[in-house]
């Protein structure tokens, strides 16, 4: 078992918004506890550090079958899943089974932009993916 202690970022994958012929495939995320985390759960491919001078493009980086398993805690924001795939290469394949985040004594939110895949356990995940 895994704990993250009042981290920025819990489980992340992140890319530039830059052309890539690179790829993220088959990673497996499992049995991790987070504790008053602001990003438990985050994939990132629009990274640009400071938000300044950031390319208008999406990422060439291709994720894929990503799987979040036996995942439970806290997040310190409402929003404890960020998946914010390319529009050019949408993130495919992700898997979320056993996820179990909350906030301030309530369920935590889920944000998916480009990405598909399927969830179980956690209601906002399945309408997201």
């Amino acid at each position: 078992m895994v704990t993250f202690t009042s981290t920025e970022n819990g489980v992340r994958v992140k890319t530039w918004a830059r052309p890539s012929n690179g790829f993220v495939r088959n990673v497996l995320f499992q049995h991790i506890v987070m504790t008053n985390v602001q990003n438990p759960i985050i994939i990132d491919q629009n990274y640009c550090p400071n938000h300044e001078s950031c390319p208008n493009q999406g990422s060439g980086v291709k994720i894929s079958d990503v799987t979040y398993e036996d995942i439970h805690g806290t997040s310190a924001t409402e929003i404890a899943v960020k998946l914010d795939c390319s529009k050019t290469n949408p993130c495919s394949g992700i898997t979320l089974e056993d996820v179990d985040l909350s906030y301030k004594n309530g369920r935590a939110e889920a944000s998916c932009v480009n990405a598909g895949g399927r969830a179980s356990g956690f209601e906002e995940l399945s309408r997201c993916l």
